[in-house]
């Protein structure tokens, strides 16, 4: 009857520890670590900025105030803080300001420009027409108005001595409106010389008190009103002729004011500037000579529009950040806030979720309530008095403009989690899953192994649905192959182990016989031959794998008797050359036996294999030293060799079984047993061998008990 296949029963499964899917979880966990450093890189990004700004904003904060100083105290500046109203007027006039200092040289056409530029105080309109008018801080050197004013011209044509008609000469008119009163002066202008060229000109503006281009015959002009008119430099525009064409003109004018002048003799304290000062207003004109039709052009006129002033408590405003305060106070027994200037105002921010993180992210600069809005003082000393400036900021528009500049570095933050989830899912179901399956199922088959059927076992697995034309894919298919291919090797293998099995125990049968024999006919134990028949049983055990080395010495039985151990160097220092060990030398001729307890024949393998050792690392033509002494109860066999040392590492090392650090291809001798074979035969005879780097080369020393 014949037997159909044995049916296996399927693979059970084994449960598998966290230590199968520690690559499974370190993927997992590189992937979150990457989310968290992403998500700590941004918040890293975000409060190294918020720092970053804090830091900024205080120092500039500070700077700010520093800046605003600097330019409230030039003459600019107190110019500014002089007449806090100061603007380009009301196209009915304007308002003469306070100077910071005490008048304008008038009469000198540089000077004047020097001081009118460096107090800032003229109106500039388009086309580079200027005109600044102003009075004095100190009321003592004059109640007076100055004009001083600028434009481009062409030649000026000049009045002459007795003429009444000023309708074809270039003049100036002046009106003032004061507390009631007003007054117009024409001032025509009169050449210094009367050979002058058209290239420079200079001449006086000699005041009138009328209103029209007619002089009566008896009329004077008025004393106190003293003008300067220059007209000089190149010309105003490239590639215009030399001769008759625009250049700069520059007119200087001290105009009295009666009103002033009569406030100085009131009795009491004459308060400077007059507190209607801004009431008073001025026109200023300069008209050309009329063309044939009659009509006269007008040069320049201050109620034009288009004037702008060079600085003001206004401009001051607009360097301001969102949520800075700039407030101006004039200090005396009443401060009084002169000016208040706000920057923009703090808007909401985009994403509030962000502006709150921002908020908490913790930074060195301390922002608790009392730091939510910075603080800074700082004065001015002018003619006028002191003024006290105070500038507030508030740290929570940091927060919201961060969290405005935050939204790109959020876009990214957002890619980059992306592309870390993307790439978490392709390695997960590509890779992560189909490695967990084939684990799994490798599991299976390791776990099995240990079934008698083992061999057919390993032909169970199926990894049909994992192949592929990728990585993974292949690896299944070609551990599939491998696996019918180990299955196929392991038969074999088993029939060869059993076929040279049965061979070694034939031939060890065979040799172990006559050893049997020879050691009944050496059995004495004063038979030489029979420690030699035992050393050859134990060797024929070992390679027949019935012992170990190990357990083949320590098998070895020694007789131990009383030997003399400088007669016994004598005669190894003789026999050496026998056994090709030439250069061997006893140091200090030892005439007094040294009786010590051991084997002869073990003693004599013991000594051979060392000086092997010592022979085969000497230097070349250097000898081979043995030195006996005694210690406490014991006798010392030092055998000394020129040559490398040893490494610290291996001095113990090198009695192990096996160790060597000779080549594979050195023969017999690679082995690394005759030290270990020293070491053996010594413990058997109570003694011991150590190694030690001296005098140049190695020293190995036996210890033998006394007898």
């Amino acid at each position: 009857m014949k037997l159909g296949p044995v049916e296996l029963p399927a693979l059970p499964v084994p449960r598998l520890g966290l230590a199968a899917f520690r690559r499974r979880l370190v993927v997992h966990l590189a992937f979150a670590l990457l989310v968290a450093a992403t998500l700590g890189l941004a918040l890293t990004v975000l409060q190294d900025q918020k720092q970053r700004s804090y830091q900024r904003y205080e120092q500039g904060f500070r700077q700010s105030l520093a800046e605003i100083t600097l330019q409230l105290r030039h003459p600019a500046g107190q110019l500014a803080l002089l007449n806090p109203g100061l603007g380009p007027g009301d196209g009915q006039g304007l308002a003469p300001v306070l100077l910071p200092f005490s008048a304008i040289d008038f009469d000198d056409q540089y000077k004047a420009l020097r001081a009118v530029e460096m107090a800032g105080c003229g109106l500039r309109w388009p086309g580079g027409a200027s005109l600044c008018a102003a009075v004095g801080s100190n009321a003592y050197a004059g109640g007076f108005v100055y004009l001083v004013g600028s434009l481009d011209a062409g030649p000026l044509q000049s009045r002459q001595i007795g003429q009444g008609a000023l309708a074809g000469v270039h003049r100036l008119r002046v009106s003032l409106d004061y507390r009631g009163q007003h007054t117009v002066w024409t001032a025509p202008y009169e050449a210094a010389r009367a050979d002058e060229g058209p290239a420079q000109q200079r001449g006086r503006l000699t005041g009138f008190l009328a209103d029209t281009d007619s002089l009566e015959r008896q009329a004077r002009p008025q004393r106190e009103f003293r003008g300067w008119l220059w007209r000089e430099g190149p010309c105003a525009k490239e590639g215009d002729a030399e001769g008759p064409c625009a250049r700069r003109t520059v007119f200087s004018v001290r105009l009295p004011v009666e009103a002033f002048k009569t406030a100085l003799f009131e009795r009491g304290a004459q308060a400077w500037p007059p507190h209607d000062l801004e009431q008073l207003r001025l026109r200023v004109q300069l008209l050309g000579p009329a063309d044939e039709a009659g009509a006269t052009p007008r040069l320049f006129d201050s109620t034009r529009a288009g004037a702008a002033v060079a600085l003001s408590l206004d401009r001051l405003g607009a360097g301001l950040q969102a949520g800075e305060t700039l407030q101006i106070e004039r200090l005396g027994e009443r401060a009084q806030v002169i000016a208040e200037r706000r920057g923009a105002e703090i808007g909401d921010a985009p994403l509030p979720w962000l502006s709150r993180l921002i908020r908490r992210l913790p930074v060195d600069v301390p922002v608790g309530d009392a730091r939510l809005r910075l603080q800074a003082q700082d004065e001015v000393i002018t003619a006028a008095g002191r003024y006290r400036l105070t500038l507030q900021g508030d740290l929570r528009s940091l927060d919201r403009q961060l969290a405005r500049e935050a939204r790109s570095l959020l876009w990214l933050v957002a890619a980059m989690l992306a592309a870390i989830a993307f790439a978490w899912l392709l390695v997960e179901l590509g890779l992560i899953r189909r490695i967990t399956v084939l684990t799994r199922r490798a599991a299976a088959v390791s776990y099995n192994m240990q079934d008698p059927r083992a061999e057919q076992r390993i032909g169970e697995l199926d990894v049909a649905d994992l192949k592929g034309r990728d990585e993974l894919g292949i690896l299944a298919g070609t551990l599939q192959a491998l696996l019918e291919r180990v299955k196929d090797g392991l038969r074999r293998e088993q029939l060869r182990a059993e076929r040279e099995r049965e061979m070694w125990h034939a031939v060890g049968h065979e040799i172990m016989s006559p050893l049997q024999s020879l050691m009944v006919l050496h059995g004495g134990a004063d038979d030489p031959s029979h420690r030699y028949v035992q050393r050859m049983q134990q060797a024929v055990r070992v390679l027949y794998g019935t012992a170990s080395p190990s357990e083949a010495l320590e098998a070895a039985d020694l007789q131990l008797e009383t030997l003399d151990l400088a007669q016994f160097c004598r005669e190894v220092v003789a026999n050496a050359p026998h056994a090709g060990i030439d250069g061997v030398v006893l140091a200090g001729e030892a005439e007094a036996p040294l009786p010590v307890r051991g084997e002869a024949y073990a003693l004599e393998d013991v000594v051979t294999h060392v000086l092997r050792n010592a022979q085969r690392y000497r230097e070349a033509g250097t000898p081979i030293t043995l030195t006996l002494a005694t210690e406490d109860g014991f006798a010392r066999l030092g055998i000394h060799n020129r040559g490398p040392a040893i490494a610290p590492d291996r001095l113990t090392r090198i009695f192990e079984y096996g160790v060597s650090d000779l080549p594979p291809d050195a023969g017999p001798e690679r082995r690394g047993q005759g030290l270990f074979v020293a070491r053996s035969y010594l413990a058997k005879m109570d003694g011991q061998i150590e190694a030690r780097n001296e005098d140049g080369g190695v020293r190995f020393w036996l210890r033998l008990r006394r007898a």
